[in-house]
């Protein structure tokens, strides 16, 4: 199972600003509007999305961990 660094690309260890480069990134790439409103892109999109508010929050994170 993906954990929600994996889906960010990134490891344990990265920073705020590191979260936020690789959401940016990734969110760009596969946001549904880019992709035609594919269903696999679509899925990915809330995939990053959901690992960002959880990572990007420093509680969560710290619950998450």
């Amino acid at each position: 199972m993906k954990t929600h660094y994996d889906v960010l690309e990134i490891s344990k260890e990265a920073t705020l600003l590191d979260i936020k480069k690789s959401y940016r990134r990734l969110a760009l790439k596969h946001h549904p509007d880019r992709n035609n409103g594919s269903a696999e892109s679509t899925e990915k999109f809330k995939e990053i999305s959901e690992a960002y508010t959880i990572l990007s929050n420093t509680a969560n994170k710290r619950q998450y961990d």
